[in-house]
């Protein structure tokens, strides 16, 4: 099993949306790009929410991110994990990003979105009980690996519309 650390953070003073996922993939970290592998649709669902393409260069799209004010990172700092599947980390060897310092840092996120239930599960175990934060409002939403295909497209950026209405942005029809 290998031993593997996230990314830093994608974000801006201005943010007021966090989307967080559990740890990046194989081919992300080879990457060093959030959502790297070609059949993840963070990127493409990205692109129907903030209007950017999902085909553009990595740093426009974490641009368009930004001007978006939304913030992205992942819940695990580091762990171990034999490939890219979420239910392949080992457990015992989760050790979370620093939640504390990031929102003291980022006051204006009013909204927490996690790409899957992996994400959840770890947040809400390894991170949330240290937390005083009250104002903050958590979603789950269908996950965009490539391993999460029995949901169909639409029902994914139908889920994800949820950050367009915190965002103050209009729904898409």
């Amino acid at each position: 099993m290998s031993h593997i650390t996230s990314f830093a953070p994608i974000e801006n003073s201005a943010a007021n949306i966090l989307i967080l996922g559990s740890m990046p993939s194989v081919a992300s970290l080879h990457a060093n790009q959030y959502y790297a592998h070609s059949r993840n649709l963070f990127w493409r669902i990205m692109a129907t929410l903030i209007q950017l393409d999902p085909d553009s260069p990595y740093e426009q799209r974490i641009e368009a991110l930004q001007d978006a004010q939304i913030a992205l990172w992942d819940v695990l700092h580091s762990c171990k994990r034999q490939g890219s599947l979420d239910t392949s980390i080992d457990k015992t060897s989760q050790n979370p990003n620093d939640f504390s310092t990031f929102f003291l840092q980022h006051t204006h996120i009013t909204h927490v979105f996690f790409n899957g239930i992996v994400a959840e599960q770890s947040y809400r175990k390894l991170v949330l009980p240290d937390l005083s934060i009250q104002h903050i409002e958590y979603l789950r939403l269908p996950s965009t690996s490539p391993a999460n295909a029995s949901i169909p497209y639409d029902q994914k950026i139908a889920a994800w519309q949820a950050i367009r209405c915190a965002s103050g942005m209009s729904k898409l029809d």
